[in-house]
Parts: C-alpha cells; structure tokens; sequence
C-alpha cells in the first residue's frame, strides 16, 4: 500500500517571509502612472463641467436680459404706434 506523501513544515523564521515573498502577487510597473493620470483626468473632467456649468448659467442669464429689452422695445414700439394712429 502507497503511503501518503509527507510535507515538509516551514520554518518559524525565515522560510514564512521567503514564502510570503514569493506568494505576493506581480506587481504591475505602470499601475501608480495609470492611477495618476486617471485620477488627474476625472479632476479635470471635474473642473470642466463645473466652469462649462457656470458659462451655460452665464449665458442663460445674458439671453434672457436680451430678450427682455427686445420685448419691452418691441412694447415700447406697439405704443407708440397705437397712441400715434389712435391719438391717445
């Protein structure tokens, strides 16, 4: 009959940190240079929306106080012809 094959125990010492050492997953070079430059660009995605939020907002306003001095010129205008035809 087979007897079973007996593993041989590490050591307390320094066979459990050669083994950890060895155990430790590959570490990849370029992983912190993509994390940074990942990061950096959500940052400046960030950055972006925020001031185009703040042009759009801008622009918003601008729009609408023109629109507002081309009704009331244009109301101003319809007035003015109406008292002028009707002699009010």
């Amino acid at each position: 009959m087979a007897e079973p094959v007996q593993q041989q125990r590490p050591q307390r010492g320094r066979l459990r940190a050669d083994a950890a050492l060895s155990d430790a997953p590959p570490v990849d070079p370029h992983a912190i240079d993509r994390a940074y430059r990942f990061y950096r660009a959500k940052r400046y995605a960030r950055v972006e929306h925020r001031r185009e939020t703040r042009m759009a907002r801008a622009r918003f306003w601008a729009f609408l106080g023109l629109l507002l001095i081309a009704c009331a010129v244009v109301a101003v205008t319809v007035w003015s012809e109406v008292a002028r035809i009707f002699g009010i």
